[in-house]
């Protein structure tokens, strides 16, 4: 018996073994695997591959964090007996996207992954984040595994384009919310720390899947390499933590020892749980081509760029728009009030008029208050039972019972041979643990384990068939009024009623003149005639003549009652002119001359300069290191620049008028050129849609070789016998091929043309050559070169700012009648202009103080002197508290050139403490009494509000009176109200017990606010009074 069962024991094992070595045993391995889908999508986009030099160091980064990542990819062995195992490819895209490798098996691709990896070559072109995203999942669904939990992508990109770039794919947020909506985990890496951080935290799942993490950075320090491990190891880390928890979420199943002898045949056991998902079929048919996606977003808006340098002083702006409607004057006093009319008769009662329709319905009264609760009603008799639901369906089996009681140990088999004694061994080294083992072939059913609980309780059936309805319960109580309705219809008008009450008598009218006739002598009576018939009796005569006046009669008794007013008396003659009255205050003072030129050039229509007529042409880099979203900004910009030379230059681009064009260019011969005579365009609205359908050329930059086109279609279409102006405004990255285009790039300026050159930074961040900007826009040939510009980015081109500026530099050389308002000094002349520094004025009103001081020094210094031995000299300081003046008395000097006062101006900084105006005056004057020219002027224009902490009216005049005994004429600027009008007085005139309001008028200038210094001519009242003392 004992042999029997040694005999079947062994045949067991040789079977089990056999099983192991069965290939369809496989997916008894694949089973306890839990996969991992990784995909990578890599940016080649021109953003990135152009960004270094050499071009495409930057990609070669990128595809060494890639095959770093993947030598990291190494299995797992999770205590729940499964095994984490890697599937893992690639794609790169720029506008298009090539795929690298499908899904691959780690570790066994893992070479062929790293060497196609290591074979990309890069697009350099726009950049469809959004598609490749999309082609990622793609490739996740079709080629993956079948837990949808365990897939990846890492995005490794930059973060561009820039706003306004159009994705074809529906845009970065469609493609990111369709991962979202498919479990796709998502991580963002930047490529460089220079990156649009919040595109990477839209393509990030959520702000855990970003984390800053980067693929490289500008250079190989051991902090950058510690940074890119960093990254690798924590994205591998958690994507091992999450699908711990997937992989580990069902039943662990340790492996089996060698089956027991066969035991006796058990109960039916209970129905097992569901089984784990099965391996992955094959690959569907291909479908259909998807249906056209929907348009694409908008990008996002790019960062803002850094400070640019300080560019040189721009055109003189235009006119400012027409201000606002001014505030309505305060109403006049009242008049007195008349004299009351007399009373009038009292009329004669009218007639009761027909009664009229009824009014309309009144507003509701107020609510009242809230009856007291009711009492509960009588219960209502139940309704008949419903009708029995169907059952509800089977509830879910129930967990299975606890293990069975361990069998019975086997009999002990016999004892083989001993062998030979072998030597002893020396202790050899812990050996790695081993891989887990195979999963040997089923047991035998054990016996039947004890009955197991009770399964749980079943989902709710469906819900029965509703009863009929329950017999109708008694009427209940009247609820609360409701509120009132909305007012009726209004009724249709009552009849016409009788005339009403005669009116109250109207007041007398005034006397009419006394006549000036004089009265006839009475006739000579004639002789009497017969007697006639008797006539008809006769009319009511006429009364007679007064009589004479007859005796005065006796006084009546006095009467004590007031007598009524009587009437108003006819209006009396004009009485003789009376004696002059004494003089009046003074007005206040009339415009000055500047303002009166001023208000002549806003009323008259005639009097506005005028550009043109013109011929513009628009030179577009259209190379490949602009970039094709860059080069579609560069068109907008023209179209803009064109509409504003029409609109608000009133230029007009007709055959006989104005003409304009666009040239651009990329490397040898390659040139295009639209304009007004092009063939299918008639005006400027198709000339600009003309403009809108040039395509990107995308190749080499010969700049001087598009000028000299430039030139050539200047003489030869624009040229006409009128001389219009000719100007190009060319736009480039400013890094022309110098070795392999050799026109010079001032082959303009040799036929007199006006170049204005803007250098533009390119889509990877290189700055323009200066150089190179100066010589097309002629600094180096002419005497008189046209403006050169640098902007960091092309968005810039939009802004509203910089387009008046381009605007006003091409009608530079308007044809304008010469209004001026010029000044002139007589003798020599030292200015000090002192600046208010202290809290009370503000950081931001400062800067608005030293920009009119700018433009008040830039005409004292520029204007003209009755002998040129008459220099003139600026200094200006900024005061605050006591012993706070600035500059410093050593670096304080009278400047005679604007630029070198400019720049001291710019860099003072605000003081921002307290106010010692008298301080200050002393500081003012000792500079005077140690510098100043003895002949020449010596004036001070001083910015206060009169308030100074601690200050009397007395300390102020003892200041003043030392400043007027130094030679020294005083100007005071106010603005504002809230000022110290006592003292203000004194700071202008020196006295405290009298004003000299004509000596006020001269000294004083006053304004509402800050901002009201810069506007209209202000600055030339202030530099004329000044000049002119």
């Amino acid at each position: 018996m004992k042999l029997a069962r040694a005999l079947l024991l062994l045949l067991l094992q040789v079977c089990w073994a056999a099983a192991q070595d069965d290939p369809s045993n496989s997916k008894a391995i694949a089973f306890q695997d839990c996969p991992v889908d990784l995909f990578f999508v890599l940016d080649t986009s021109e953003s990135v591959a152009l960004r270094l030099k050499p071009y495409g160091a930057l990609v070669d980064k990128v595809k060494t964090f890639t095959k770093r990542f993947i030598d990291n990819l190494r299995d797992r062995y999770y205590r729940c007996d499964r095994n984490l195992v890697w599937n893992a490819g690639a794609l790169h895209y720029s506008d298009d996207v090539e795929l690298i490798s499908g899904l691959t098996r780690m570790p066994s691709g893992r070479d062929t992954l790293k060497s196609r990896v290591d074979a990309v070559k890069y697009f350099g072109k726009g950049t469809f984040t959004d598609c490749a995203i999309k082609k990622g999942l793609e490739e996740l669904l079709v080629g993956g595994s079948h837990l949808k939990e365990n897939k990846y992508l890492i995005v490794v990109t930059d973060g561009h384009p820039l706003e306004g770039y159009k994705e074809p794919c529906g845009g970065l947020e469609d493609a990111v919310n369709e991962a979202k909506h498919l479990g796709v985990k998502v991580f963002s890496v930047a490529i460089t720390p220079d990156h649009l951080e919040p595109r990477l935290s839209i393509i990030a799942s959520d702000h855990t899947y970003r984390r800053n993490f980067t693929a490289a950075d500008w250079d190989q320090t051991r902090d950058a390499e510690e940074v890119i491990t960093q990254t690798i190891d924590t994205i591998i880390d958690m994507i091992k933590n999450n699908v711990e928890q997937v992989c580990c979420s069902f039943e662990c199943q340790p492996a089996r020892g060698p089956p027991g002898p066969r035991g006796d045949p058990g109960y039916e056991g209970e129905r097992g749980k569901p089984g784990l998902p099965g391996e992955k079929g094959e690959a569907g048919d291909p479908g259909r081509p998807g249906d056209l996606g929907p348009v694409g977003y908008q990008g996002m808006k790019g960062e803002k760029g850094s400070r640019g340098e300080k560019g040189s002083r721009g055109p003189k702006g235009y006119k400012g728009e027409k201000g606002k409607r001014g505030i309505d004057g305060v109403d006049g006093m009242k008049g007195e009030t008349g004299y009351p009319g007399l009373p009038g008769c009292k009329g004669s009662p009218g007639f009761d008029g027909i009664q009229g329709p009824p009014g309309p319905k009144g507003d509701p009264g107020a609510f009242g208050l809230k009856g007291e609760k009711g009492e509960p009603g009588a219960d209502g008799e139940p309704g008949r039972q419903g009708s029995t639901g169907p059952p509800g369906d089977e509830g879910e089996p129930g967990e299975p019972g606890p293990p069975g009681e361990k069998g019975e140990a086997g009999d002990e088999g016999n004892s083989g041979p001993d062998g030979p004694p072998g030597e002893k061994g020396g202790p050899g080294e812990r050996g790695p643990r081993g891989t887990p083992g195979v999963r040997g072939p089923r047991g035998e059913p054990g016996e039947a384990g004890p009955q197991g609980d009770q399964g749980r309780e079943g989902p709710v059936g469906v819900p029965g068939d509703p009863g009929e309805a329950g017999p109708i319960g008694p009427k209940g109580y009247r609820g609360d009024e409701g509120p009132p309705g909305t007012e009726g219809v209004r009724g249709v008008p009552g009849p016409v009623g009788p005339p009403g009450d005669p009116g109250l008598m109207g007041d007398r009218g005034e006397n009419g003149l006394p006549g000036n006739g004089t009265e006839g002598f009475p006739g000579f009576p004639g002789y009497p005639g017969n007697r006639g018939p008797p006539g008809i009796n006769g009319t009511k005569g006429y009364p007679g003549l007064k009589g004479d006046e007859g005796d005065a009669g006796d006084p009546g008794e006095d009467n004590n009652d007031i007598s009524p007013r009587g009437a108003k008396g006819a209006k009396g003659y004009r009485g003789p002119e009376g004696p002059q009255g004494p003089p009046g205050s003074i007005g206040p003072p009339g415009p000055d001359e500047c303002e009166i030129l001023d208000i002549i050039m806003k009323m008259c229509s005639c009097c506005e300069c005028k550009c043109g007529p013109i011929d513009v042409l628009f030179v577009l880099d259209s190379s490949e290191s602009i970039g094709l979203q860059n080069f579609e900004i560069a068109k907008d910009f023209v179209i803009k620049v064109i509409d504003r030379l029409s609109r608000d230059e009133l230029v007009k681009f007709e055959p006989d008028q104005s003409h304009v064009g666009v040239v651009q260019y990329s490397h040898n011969q390659m040139q295009e050129h639209v304009d007004l005579r092009s063939p299918n365009v008639r005006n400027t609205q198709e000339l600009k849609e003309a403009i809108k359908k040039l395509q990107w050329m995308a190749g080499g930059t010969f700049t001087g070789e598009a000028l000299q086109y430039t030139r050539d279609r200047l003489q030869r279409l624009y040229s006409t016998p009128s001389s219009n102006n000719q100007i190009a405004l060319v736009i480039t990255d400013g890094r022309s091929d110098t070795q392999r285009d050799t026109t010079p790039l001032s082959v303009l300026c040799e036929a007199g043309i006006q170049v204005v050159s803007v250098g533009v930074m390119d889509m990877f961040g290189s700055s323009p050559s200066s150089d190179q900007l100066n010589v097309i826009s002629c600094h180096t040939v002419s005497s008189q070169p046209r403006l050169s510009l640098v902007k960091e980015n092309y968005a810039e081109l939009l802004e509203d700012s910089f387009l008046k500026n381009v605007t006003a530099e091409i009608c530079r050389d308007k044809k304008c009648p010469d209004y001026t308002c010029p000044i002139t000094f007589s003798s020599p002349a030292d200015i000090t202009i002192l600046l208010d520094g202290s809290a009370s004025v503000g950081s931001h009103n400062f800067e608005t103080t030293k920009t009119f001081a700018k433009r008040l020094a830039e005409r004292f210094l520029t204007a003209k002197q009755a002998d040129p031995a008459h220099a003139v000299g600026v200094a200006v300081l900024q005061y605050s508290g006591t012993g706070q003046q600035r500059p410093e008395r050593s670096a304080l000097e009278f400047m005679h050139n604007y630029t070198v006062l400019a720049s001291s101006v710019d860099s003072m900084g605000f003081l921002n403490d307290a106010t010692d105006v008298t301080d200050a005056l002393r500081y003012v004057t000792r500079f005077y009494q140690e510098t100043s020219r003895g002949p020449g002027k010596k004036r001070l224009l001083l910015f206060s509000d009169g308030n100074s902490q601690g200050v009397t009216a007395a300390s102020i005049e003892k200041a003043v009176q030392e400043a007027q005994r130094a030679g020294i004429e005083i100007f005071v600027v106010v603005v504002g109200q809230q000022v110290n009008e006592p003292h203000i007085q004194v700071l202008v005139t020196g006295k405290t017990a009298e004003y000299d309001a004509a000596f006020g008028e001269r000294h004083l200038f006053r304004v509402p606010s800050y901002q009201a210094l810069l506007r209209g001519v202000f600055y030339q009242t202030v530099s004329r009074k000044v000049a002119q003392g």
